[in-house]
């Protein structure tokens, strides 16, 4: 397996294509609306808010899998943390150790640099994650449920 390294603008490409594969995946396959020009800017912009972690594949050019994250705040423990917004590994790479390195790669991250906490959502039926995610210790916060604001809602709020 390839090591676990942060995303270089020449992964965006190869990036934008892994979300296209993760919203088939997830039953919404016409919901990205992400540009290259948009992941770059996100990326690494000025100012950059979101990260990524990328895994190579094992033909050149290509990724096996990425970490899409951002910072996050915890007023009760005053200090940063990390939202996972988005973990993929591409089928044929499935099982080799690529998810865990990821996530493990990010956990890692929260630890050196002090971070309270790493969270994340997962889809209510998508079993092989949950399993996973259970796997390595995370557990599901109940009693919290996620709202969103968007489209039209969010223009009138």
């Amino acid at each position: 397996m390839q090591p676990i390294r942060p995303a270089v603008p020449a992964d965006v490409p190869e990036i934008l294509r892994l979300v296209v594969e993760l919203a088939e995946y997830e039953r919404e396959p016409d919901a990205v609306a992400a540009t290259e020009d948009g992941f770059l800017a996100a990326l690494f912009g000025d100012d950059p808010a979101v990260h990524a972690l990328v895994v190579d594949g094992e033909e050149a050019g290509t990724l096996a899998g990425m970490a899409v994250w951002f910072l996050t705040f915890s007023t009760w423990e005053g200090v940063h943390g990390i939202h996972l917004e988005d973990l993929y590994v591409r089928p044929a790479y499935r099982g080799g150790g690529y998810g865990t390195a990821l996530l493990t790669s990010l956990a890692a991250l929260c630890v050196e640099r002090g971070y309270a906490r790493l969270e994340w959502d997962v889809l209510d039926w998508n079993a092989p994650a949950i399993g996973f995610y259970e796997a390595l210790g995370a557990r599901p916060l109940d009693g919290w449920t996620t709202y969103r604001l968007d489209g039209e809602a969010l223009r009138r709020a």
